[in-house]
């Protein structure tokens, strides 16, 4: 039997944002909830004191964050490793800094990330933790990021491909979905749930890098 399974949206959304993902992994027999915070007027430092709170006395569970959401999540499990989140799915996060949110700060719209600024800026160190952690990046170059010029054709439109690369993942696959996208994409979903059973995307992945 497979954990439940949080969803995490990412900035400037709301928990409805992953309604695509949640409908196909419960497809796949998955037991699926949603986190919902504040990703600009609160930020990390008022989300994952929720989240914390939320997984304390929740059982196992596994965590499925978009964007920012994949940051939130992997940075409570930092702060306490002991949690019982066996596996983690990251979609299209960039875990070592965002190209797109630096070109953002530069252009003056830094209050656009709000709260949010300095982990989308910063990034994550390498992942040490307990958790298994899995990253699914997209390929189709379609979003503010490939607007304001901030990253280049290898990458999801939002987030640079070598941004969702962190030292000690489980695992890293590559789909044909912009970063929008990726909440919608049936490949995404497929691929999340081989994950979330497997600690492994399937073999037959067209791009891949562990």
């Amino acid at each position: 039997m497979n954990p439940p399974v949080l969803l995490l949206h990412g900035i400037w959304n709301a928990r409805a944002w992953v309604g695509p993902l949640a409908w196909r992994l419960r497809a796949r027999g998955f037991s699926v909830d949603t986190f919902g915070y504040s990703s600009v007027f609160g930020g990390p430092d008022v989300a994952v004191p929720q989240l914390l709170e939320r997984l304390k006395d929740s059982g196992p569970v596994s965590l499925v964050g978009h964007s920012l959401g994949g940051l939130v999540a992997l940075e409570a499990l930092r702060q306490q490793p002991d949690l019982p989140v066996s596996r983690v799915v990251c979609l299209g996060s960039p875990l070592r800094g965002s190209g797109t949110a630096r070109s953002l700060a530069d252009h003056g719209w830094s209050l656009a990330l709000g709260r949010s600024s300095e982990l989308l800026l910063d990034g994550l160190p390498a992942w040490e933790g307990r958790a298994q952690v899995g990253l699914i990046a997209g390929s189709v170059p379609h979003g503010l990021g490939s607007l304001l010029g901030a990253i280049g054709e290898a990458s999801d439109g939002t987030v640079a491909l070598d941004e969702t690369h962190l030292p000690g993942l489980a695992d890293h696959c590559v789909v044909p979905a912009s970063h929008s996208g990726l909440v919608f994409s049936p490949e995404a979903a497929r691929q999340t749930a081989a994950f979330l059973r497997d600690g492994r995307f399937r073999p037959d992945r067209a791009a891949h890098a562990a």
